[in-house]
């Protein structure tokens, strides 16, 4: 497993918006409210990617997510993941929505559901709302029962 460590960056940061115009990942709603997002460094100091969090109410959307080009296939975005969510509380349900990584993310937890399961202040974010297609997979974190 790769080690990681996440470091606070502004909506504004400029790699951030970079690596995900990069990736062909929306930028457009990065500095509105609400939102937080992290470089993921790595043990010698490297930016290997991005992530960012979203607060829906009791809810979180994961957003934002990328690792740079020259860190794929390293684990690095399985220890991103995990890493982002030891920031969330136990009790938060997460939610994120993807067009390409569906499979990556079920490999960590997350399972498929339909956009009448989800709840209204998630659906409400510029992300679900008009900012991803329509056609977009909606995923949230299948927690073990406490």
């Amino acid at each position: 497993m790769s080690d990681i460590r996440l470091e606070p960056v502004p909506g504004s940061d400029a790699g951030l918006k970079q690596a995900l115009s990069a990736s062909a990942l929306p930028t457009e709603d990065l500095e509105d409210a609400e939102r937080r997002f992290f470089r993921a460094v790595s043990p010698d100091g490297f930016t290997v990617g991005y992530a960012g969090i979203e607060t829906c109410g009791n809810a979180v959307l994961l957003r934002s997510m990328v690792i740079l080009p020259e860190y794929r296939g390293r684990s690095f975005g399985r220890a991103l993941t995990e890493e982002i969510l030891k920031t969330l509380g136990e009790s938060s349900a997460v939610f994120l929505a993807t067009t390409t990584a569906a499979p990556f993310f079920e490999n960590l937890g997350f399972v498929v559901v339909e956009r009448a399961d989800v709840p209204p202040a998630v659906l409400a974010t510029r992300q679900l709302s008009g900012i991803c297609p329509a056609s977009a997979t909606i995923m949230k974190l299948n927690r073990p029962p406490t």
